[in-house]
């Protein structure tokens, strides 16, 4: 009895533990299915980071790879550029070019010799290369040679260089008009001008073609205003006898005035060889003005003329006629490089007839500048000669 009773005893204990043994089985499971889980998290993070830390790695290499290409580009083409710079000289200029090679376009540089300027040096005139640009004056004129007259008594007031003579460009022209005045020549005779009047000593150019034709008044006025070298030209091939004829006029008229260093070889003055001092100059700017003809076309500002039946209009060579401050009887200017920029004409200062002669001056508008300092320089010397002349007779 106490052995079965023990057995039932054993027996129920069984039974009870028995469920709680399964009620706890079942949380193990579990915990080891969390732990799974997590490790299984875990690992999927993990090979995520992996997965992502490749492909920063890749996309890496990548970059490195394109800079790395890029680099190499780079430095390809620097060393290039490098390469084509070292063997350029001085003399050679790399240039960019952009070309189409198989329907895509590139860039390309290519070596081309730089454009030569040639250093023209600077031409001495005449008056450089003897010396007269070292002779100072006390108006610190331009203009190497100067001379500044009283007309009505001949007294010189102002000088430099005087006598030495030079080249006078177109300053000639004054002596051509001269001659073709004093020549009583017909001044409607209509000239024509011809390849002959063609400059072939400085290559200069001119209005007037090859055919224009002209009257003779109309040549010689535009050859006085405007200093047109073909019309000073046809001026001389239709003078009887003809140029050389023309040409040995104008000496003898240079001898009868008194011109002893003057010469002539042409009738426009594109020649150096056409040379004269200042003071010879001074005798012709006399001569000419006694004829009203050389001082209007000189003096004109502007004039039209229509040759071949296209009107052409002509300006003064000397802005000075234009301003109304200056009072020009007559006037010529003229320029060539051996004898630089040169200026004759007669004014009134205050009352007073001067002729003022300007030889070899530098720069365009420096023989006008000279001119209004000479004007400034005798009107503050115009009350000292008045004081003198009333001491005189006082006296």
């Amino acid at each position: 009895m106490l052995k079965s009773a023990l057995g039932v005893f054993f027996s129920l204990l069984v039974i009870v533990h028995a469920p709680i043994a399964q009620a706890k089985e079942p949380n193990t499971s579990g915990a080891k299915k969390t732990v799974v889980k997590k490790t299984a998290v875990k690992k999927t993070a993990a090979n995520k980071t992996t997965k992502t830390a490749s492909k920063k790695t890749v996309t890496a290499r990548k970059s490195s790879a394109q800079a790395s290409k890029t680099s190499s580009k780079s430095a390809k083409r620097g060393a290039s550029k490098q390469q084509q710079n070292t063997s350029l000289n001085s003399d050679e200029k790399l240039v960019k070019k952009t070309v189409v090679v198989r329907g895509k376009k590139k860039v390309i540089y290519q070596r081309v010799a730089k454009q030569v300027v040639p250093i023209v040096p600077p031409v001495m005139t005449a008056g450089d290369i003897a010396g007269l640009s070292m002779t100072r004056d006390s108006l610190a004129l331009a203009s190497n040679v100067a001379l500044v007259m009283d007309q009505s008594s001949s007294e010189v007031l102002f000088e430099k260089n005087a006598n030495v003579t030079l080249p006078i460009a177109s300053i000639t022209k004054l002596m051509t008009g001269l001659v073709v005045v004093e020549a009583q020549q017909d001044m409607n005779e209509i000239l024509e001008v011809t390849d002959e009047d063609i400059d072939r000593e400085k290559n200069s150019s001119s209005r007037l073609r090859v055919g224009s034709q002209l009257s003779r008044a109309n040549m010689l006025h535009i050859a006085l205003m405007s200093s047109e070298n073909r019309a000073a030209s046809a001026l001389g091939r239709h003078y009887p006898g003809g140029i050389r004829a023309f040409v040995a006029a104008m000496n003898a008229k240079a001898k009868s005035l008194g011109m002893t260093g003057t010469h002539y070889v042409d009738s426009t003055g594109l020649s150096s060889n056409n040379v004269a001092s200042a003071r010879d100059l001074a005798k012709l700017v006399m001569a000419a003005y006694h004829h009203p003809i050389l001082c209007q076309y000189s003096t004109d500002t502007k004039y039209v003329v229509e040759p071949g039946g296209r009107a052409l209009q002509y300006a003064n060579s000397n802005r000075l006629v234009a301003n109304p401050d200056w009072e020009i009887g007559i006037q010529k200017t003229g320029y060539i490089s051996e004898a630089g920029r040169c200026l004759v004409m007669q004014t009134n200062i205050n009352g007073r007839p001067i002729v003022m002669i300007f030889l070899d001056s530098k720069g365009k508008f420096s023989r006008l500048a000279d001119a209004t300092r000479i004007r400034k320089w005798l009107e503050t010397m115009e009350p000292q000669n008045v004081a003198r002349k009333q001491r005189r007779v006082e006296s």
